[in-house]
């Protein structure tokens, strides 16, 4: 047996003495770089995540534009409609007025007409 194993020392490859034994000492370096690469990769995730948040908050952006145009435009229609319904209401309303209009020139037409009748009937008694 070793009695420098026996007390904890060790000598490393280039004959060092060290406290720690050459295979924890190693497996302590593999752990690190590993630790390190997983850092790496996490920073990676983050910027890919941050990434995909700016893009997602950029469509949300997008998305309620779109959605106030949608609305703005179902507004717009309404009132489009509403004014052509109220449009619709103020002709129907004067081709009523013309009709009444229509019908009074027609009875004072006839009206008229039937006193034409009686004094051409007249004139020609008279004749």
């Amino acid at each position: 047996k070793d009695p420098l194993a026996e007390a904890g020392l060790h000598f490393d490859e280039l004959n060092k003495l060290r406290v720690l034994e050459p295979e924890v000492d190693q497996k302590t370096r593999e752990l690190k770089e590993e630790c390190e690469d997983f850092v790496d990769k996490i920073g990676q995730f983050q910027k890919i995540v941050g990434g995909l948040i700016e893009l997602v908050d950029e469509l949300a952006k997008e998305a309620e534009t779109e959605k106030m145009k949608a609305i703005g435009a179902r507004n717009l229609l309404k009132s489009v409609a509403k004014q052509r319904e109220a449009q619709q209401q103020q002709l129907q309303a004067l081709i009523a007025e013309k009709k009444m209009q229509l019908e009074r020139y027609r009875i004072e037409y006839e009206a008229l007409s039937k006193v034409e009748a009686e004094q051409n009937e007249f004139i020609e008694q008279f004749i």
